[in-house]
């Protein structure tokens, strides 16, 4: 073998070494690349959610073997109120509305608030209304098909309440807000998220009220691809709004995934509905707009419908909803535990949550967002 071509395989090894050392020098750079991205984003995570308080309502129901559906509001004197269904099971007819007031470590003993006749009662929401009164809106009926919808004022944060009315007398299938609470609109209006659910199909819309509640106008349903958003539909609407006649609506879903749909017109027209990018199990989801126009969403992530309802997670948008990239998970379980339909309010730059606790419990949070 001749001396130059010795040279030129060692020249060629030397060149493949070099290549080599190279890319893996690259790749450990882009692997620590990654690393510290993650640890930003658990940094963000942490910095930007602290959890001031957490625990339950109350610790062991012993007038009701169940509870679901909560939903909280803050009163003028610093307490909350914090209403639910209860009774043996959802749908029997022993199911009522009931209700805790106070605050971490001192709630009252719950009192049933509603039950107007030995049908089930369904999905409270609690509303305070610009003259400082508190109304409770609320379900009654054997089955959602034909749910009436009814209400209860308090003008004493929340000590005693009214008899119960009908919001629109006759209704069969739940007018007003359904589950989660409605908004009041910067012209006046206030905006009921409201759905309907009849034969299997879902289907949601918004009420509207001019009158402080006194008449509602029911606008047509949000249109649906049901070959986008197969099985079920959309159902839930929580609801903000971004700038004066811009509001918007997030739905619970059985496409795996949240929904959206957008309005520029006070909730009278509505954007066809369309998948945002976070995972809906089909369950219940709230958020609230902070003052400074932050977004706090509280849902599950599971992407199957009817997937798990654990872990329940908050999730943050400074964008009008186009990302969510921080996000932390309240509590972890085991795949079939329920922590679900959850209930958020904010007051400054802290939220209050509540959720079903498998069923058994209410659990009640306050989280203060830091951005």
């Amino acid at each position: 073998m001749s001396k130059t071509l010795v040279m030129d395989k060692a020249v060629q090894s030397s060149r493949i070494y070099v290549f080599l050392y190279m890319a893996i020098l690259m790749a450990a750079t882009s692997c620590k690349k990654e690393m510290t991205a993650d640890q930003k984003q658990t940094k963000l995570t942490k910095d930007s959610l602290m959890v001031i308080s957490s625990g339950f309502v109350f610790d062991t129901a012993q007038t009701f073997q169940q509870c679901h559906a909560s939903s909280v509001v803050r009163t003028d004197d610093g307490n909350f109120l914090v209403a639910w269904f209860g009774g043996t099971h959802e749908k029997h007819d022993d199911v009522g509305i009931w209700l805790s007031k106070g605050r971490p470590g001192a709630w009252t003993n719950p009192v049933e608030i509603a039950k107007i006749r030995e049908d089930a009662h369904w999905n409270p929401v609690l509303f305070p209304s610009p003259d400082g009164k508190i109304i409770l809106y609320f379900k009654v009926g054997k089955t959602i098909d034909n749910w009436e919808t009814w209400y209860k004022v308090s003008a004493d944060n929340g000590d005693t309440w009214s008899e119960a009315v009908e919001l629109v007398t006759g209704d069969k299938g739940g007018r007003g807000p359904v589950r989660n609470k409605p908004i009041i609109l910067s012209d006046g209006t206030w905006l009921a998220p409201a759905s309907n659910e009849k034969k299997g199909v879902w289907n949601a819309f918004v009420d509207r009220s001019e009158d402080q509640g006194k008449t509602w106008t029911v606008s047509s349903f949000f249109e649906v691809n049901r070959d986008s958003i197969p099985e079920e539909g959309i159902i839930q609407p929580a609801l903000w709004e971004s700038s004066r006649g811009n509001v918007h609506a997030l739905l619970r879903s059985s496409a795996g995934v949240i929904c959206r749909t957008d309005s520029k017109d006070y909730g009278k027209t509505w954007s066809p509905v369309y998948k945002i990018s976070l995972p809906n199990p089909n369950s219940g989801i709230d958020l609230t707009k902070l003052d400074n126009g932050t977004l706090v969403l509280a849902y599950n992530r599971d992407g199957k419908n009817w997937g798990s309802r654990s872990p329940i997670s908050l999730a943050i948008s400074s964008d009008n909803g186009k990302t969510w990239p921080t996000s932390i998970d309240l509590e972890t379980g085991k795949e079939d535990d329920e922590f679900s339909y959850p209930s958020i309010i904010h007051f400054g730059d802290t939220v209050a949550l509540t959720y079903t606790w498998k069923r058994q419990r209410i659990a009640f949070w306050m989280v203060r967002v830091v951005n």
